[in-house]
C-alpha cells in the first residue's frame, strides 16, 4: 500500500531530551488517569497537542469540551471495576474514582522504574513518544529489565551510540517500527476493533457512538462479565484512547469523548495491516491499496473516479458484508456487482443523491443489522423495510424522514431507533401499531421522536435505556399524557437512564412533579419548555451526571436544590426558541424579583460539577460567592445581552470562560465585562482562567 497523489510528508522538528521526557510524562499521566478525557489546562503550546497529522486542514487536538472525567455513581464505579477485568491483564481501564496522578509521579509509580531509553529511543519525535507512553500505561507490571529488552529489540544500537536524545533522529520507517510494536502488543479483540478504523478517510472526525455501534453490528464485541455489549464496546474504545491509537478532538457535556481522529502515520499502519489481512478494502481517498487477492468482505468507498470505478468492477464483491460510502451515491457502485442478501452493515452517512432504486436495493439486504442513512437526502422509508428482520440499528437523523412506516414494528431485533434533528428539533412520528403489537421489546434507544397525547404506550419497552422526545403534541386535556407519564414511571424502575423531553406547551413537563414513582436511576435528564418549579423528586437523582433545564428554571432556590446532586458533572440552562414571548419575559422578570435582582449560586454543594452552561438571548445577573462550585473547570455563556457576571474569581479551579455573543452591537459591553472578570481573577488567583470571547454573525 502507498499514499495517494497529493499526500504530503512534512518535516517534524525533534524535541530535546528534557522536552521528550516532559511530553512522555504528560502523555503517560493522561493515559493512566483520564480515560481519554484531556486535561483542561492544556493549551496550544503544549507538545502533547502538537502530535497531529501532517494535513494542515485537520482540526487541532485542542478539546472543545475540555473537561476531565466525573467521579461516577457507586454503580458506575462497580461497573468500571468489572470493565478492568474483561480484557488482558495489561488493559486495566481506569474508572472515574482513580486518584489523580501528578505528571512528575507518573513514571516512578510503576512497580519497576521506566528507563529513559523508552522515550529517548524515539529520537525526540512526538508521535513515537506519545505512542510509547500509551504502551507503557497499558503495561503497568513490566520491570525495568523488560522495558530495556523491548527497546533493544527495536533498536539494537541503543546504549552503543551516545547522544543527548539516546541516538540519532528517527526516520519515518523507524517511527513506523515503534507504532507497529505498540500495535502488536494489544489484545486480539482490540486489534480487530482498531483495524476497523481504516474504513474512515484520513483526517475524518470519527463519532464514538457510530464506531462502537458498528463494532457491535460486525460481531467484534460480545457481552462479558455482566456488562452489555455497549459497555464492552465503550471499554474497547477507551483502551484505544489510552493507547494513543485514537486521539480525542471533541467531548460531550458529560465529559465523554464525542469525536476522535487517527494520526496519519498510525492510520497508514492500520490501513496497511487491514489490506495485508484482507480485513477491509479501501477504494479512493488518500491510500492506493493493492487490489485484493481474494474475496472482498468489507468495502469502504471514499470517492471514486472512472479509473477506480473500473478497478471495482474487477473485484469479487459477492461476499461483501459491510459497505461504507462517502460523498455521492451516483456511479460509486453498480448494483449488480454484489449480492445484497449477505450485507450486514450499510453506512451511507452524509451521502447525497438518494434515488428510489437505492431504497429498493436496501430492502433486499435481508441480513442487514446496521443501517445508517444519517444526513442523507432520503425523504421517506418504504413499507418494504419490514423485511429487514435482522435490523438492530436504524439511524435516520438529520434527514427528511418524518414518519416511520407501520412495518417497522415487525422488526423485533431493533435495538436503536435514531431519528429527528437535535438542532432544529424536527421530530420523527411513531406508528400507532407500536401500541397494538407490543413488539420491539429489545429496544434500548428511542431518540428524536414525536409523541401525540394518548397515542403511545411504552410500558413493554423494559430494556429502554434512552428516551428522547423532541416534540409533544397535546390534545388540550391535561390528562391526555397520562399514558406517557405512567410509562416513564414504569420504565424508570428498569433500565431507563437518559430522559429527554421537549414540550413547547410545558403542560407535560410541569406535571412531572406528580410522578408517584420517579425515575431515580437517571444519569442524564433534559427538560425544555417553560418550567419554573423543579420536580420535587429531582433531589433524589443521586446518580445524575448531566442535567439540562430551560432558562425559565434559573432561580436561586432551584440552584440550591440542585447543589445537593453530588454526582452532577454538567449543568445547562438554555432557551431553544429564537425570541422571547411575553410569557417567558414575565417569568424571567419574576425569577429576578424572587431572587432579589440576581441569580446567586449557593456557597456549598455542586461537589462534582465541572461544566456550567447558560444559553439564552437574555441572561440575568449571575453571582458566584466564595467556595461556590469548587470543582468547576469550564463556564460557557451564550447570549444577546448579559446583565452582569460577578465573583468568577471565586471559582478556584476554573480554567476557561467562553462568552459567545449573538448580537455584535453589544460587543463593547461584553468586552468590558470580560476585562473586569479577567482583572478580578488575576488579583486573587495564581493563574487566571482563559477567557474566550466570540461573536456569532448571523446570515440574513
Amino acid at each position: 500500500m502507498r499514499r495517494g497523489e497529493g499526500s504530503k510528508v512534512c518535516q517534524v522538528d525533534a524535541l530535546i531530551d528534557s522536552e521528550s521526557k516532559k511530553l512522555f510524562e504528560q502523555a503517560l499521566h493522561e493515559s493512566r488517569g483520564r480515560e481519554g478525557a484531556p486535561t483542561p489546562e492544556r493549551e496550544a503550546g503544549d507538545p502533547v497537542n502538537n502530535v497531529r497529522s501532517n494535513d494542515a486542514n485537520k482540526p487541532a487536538l485542542l478539546p472543545t469540551q475540555a473537561v476531565s472525567g466525573s467521579k461516577g455513581s457507586k454503580d458506575n464505579a462497580t461497573r468500571s471495576k468489572r470493565e478492568e477485568g474483561i480484557l488482558d491483564h495489561n488493559v486495566g481501564v481506569v474508572d472515574g474514582n482513580t486518584p489523580e496522578v501528578l505528571p512528575d509521579q507518573a513514571i516512578s509509580e510503576s512497580q519497576g522504574t521506566v528507563p529513559m531509553e523508552v522515550w529517548s529511543m524515539c529520537g525526540g519525535l512526538p508521535l513515537a513518544i506519545v505512542t510509547m507512553a500509551g504502551h507503557v500505561a497499558c503495561n503497568p507490571n513490566k520491570s525495568k529489565d523488560e522495558w530495556l529488552k523491548d527497546c533493544k529489540s527495536l533498536f539494537p544500537e541503543l546504549g552503543k551510540v551516545k547522544g543527548k536524545d539516546g541516538g540519532k533522529k528517527r526516520t519515518q520507517e523507524e517511527v513506523g517500527k515503534i507504532v507497529s510494536h505498540c500495535y502488536n502488543d494489544m489484545p486480539a479483540e482490540i486489534k480487530t476493533c482498531s483495524l476497523y478504523l481504516s474504513i474512515f478517510s484520513k483526517g475524518h472526525r470519527i463519532s464514538r457512538k457510530r464506531l462502537t455501534r458498528r463494532w457491535i453490528a460486525e460481531g467484534f464485541v460480545s457481552e462479558k462479565q455482566g456488562l452489555t455489549v455497549e459497555d464492552v464496546a465503550e471499554t474497547y474504545f477507551n483502551h484505544l484512547i489510552r493507547r494513543k491509537i485514537i486521539l480525542p478532538v471533541d467531548h460531550s457535556s458529560n465529559g465523554k469523548v464525542k469525536y476522535c481522529i487517527v494520526h496519519d502515520m498510525v492510520l497508514e499502519h492500520i490501513v496497511a495491516k487491514a489490506s495485508e489481512e484482507n480485513f477491509i478494502t479501501v477504494v479512493g481517498g488518500n491510500w492506493l491499496m493493492p487490489p485484493p487477492s481474494s474475496k472482498v468482505r468489507r468495502l469502504s468507498l471514499q470517492g471514486t473516479d472512472s479509473k477506480r470505478a473500473k478497478d471495482i468492477e474487477k473485484m469479487n464483491l459477492s461476499h461483501v458484508r459491510s459497505l461504507t460510502m462517502f460523498g455521492s451515491l451516483n456511479n460509486q457502485l453498480s448494483s449488480h456487482s454484489f449480492k445484497f442478501g449477505i450485507v450486514q452493515v450499510l453506512d451511507l452517512e452524509g451521502c447525497m443523491g438518494f434515488k428510489q432504486h437505492h431504497t429498493t436495493e436496501i430492502c433486499k439486504m435481508l441480513l442487514l443489522k446496521y443501517l445508517s442513512l444519517r444526513a442523507t437526502d432520503i425523504k421517506s422509508l418504504p413499507d418494504r423495510i419490514g423485511k429487514l428482520v435482522n435490523l438492530e440499528t436504524l439511524d435516520i437523523r438529520e434527514t427528511n424522514v418524518l414518519e416511520l412506516p407501520k412495518e417497522v414494528c415487525q422488526l423485533e431485533q431493533l435495538v436503536n431507533i435514531l431519528g429527528g434533528n437535535k438542532r432544529t428539533r424536527k421530530a420523527l412520528k411513531l406508528p400507532g401499531e407500536l401500541n397494538k403489537k407490543k413488539k420491539m421489546k429489545g429496544l434500548r434507544i428511542l431518540s428524536g421522536i414525536e409523541i401525540t397525547a394518548g397515542s403511545v404506550d411504552l410500558h413493554h419497552l423494559t430494556e429502554l435505556r434512552k428516551l428522547a422526545i423532541y416534540k409533544l403534541v397535546t390534545m388540550g386535556d391535561d390528562s391526555s399524557f397520562e399514558e406517557l407519564r405512567s410509562s416513564i414511571e414504569y420504565l424508570g424502575g428498569y433500565s431507563l437512564h437518559t430522559l429527554i423531553i421537549g414540550d413547547e406547551s410545558s403542560k407535560f413537563i410541569n406535571s412531572l412533579d406528580d410522578l408517584s414513582s420517579p425515575p431515580i436511576f437517571l444519569i442524564a435528564l433534559e427538560l425544555s419548555g417553560k418550567m419554573v418549579k423543579l420536580p420535587r423528586w429531582i433531589r433524589q437523582l443521586s446518580a445524575l451526571n448531566k442535567l439540562t433545564l430551560p432558562i425559565t428554571a434559573l432561580r436561586t432556590d432551584n440552584l440550591r436544590q440542585l447543589s445537593d446532586l453530588e454526582e452532577l458533572f454538567s449543568l445547562t440552562f438554555s432557551f431553544t426558541a429564537q425570541n422571547y414571548d411575553a410569557e417567558t419575559l414575565t417569568i424571567l422578570s419574576e425569577n429576578k424579583l424572587h431572587s432579589r435582582g440576581q441569580i446567586k449560586v449557593p456557597e456549598a454543594g455542586f461537589k462534582s460539577l465541572k461544566l456550567l452552561r447558560f444559553s439564552a438571548p437574555l441572561l440575568p445577573l449571575l453571582s458566584f460567592p466564595k467556595k461556590a462550585m469548587p470543582e468547576l473547570e469550564r463556564l460557557e455563556l451564550r447570549f444577546n445581552l448579559l446583565e452582569g457576571l460577578f465573583g468568577v474569581e471565586n471559582l478556584e479551579k476554573l480554567k476557561e470562560v467562553h462568552l459567545t455573543l449573538d448580537d455584535k452591537t453589544r460587543q463593547a459591553v461584553t468586552k468590558k465585562i470580560a476585562g473586569e472578570m479577567e482583572n478580578a481573577a488575576k488579583k486573587t488567583k495564581a493563574k487566571a482562567p482563559r477567557i474566550i470571547l466570540e461573536t456569532v454573525i448571523h446570515s440574513n
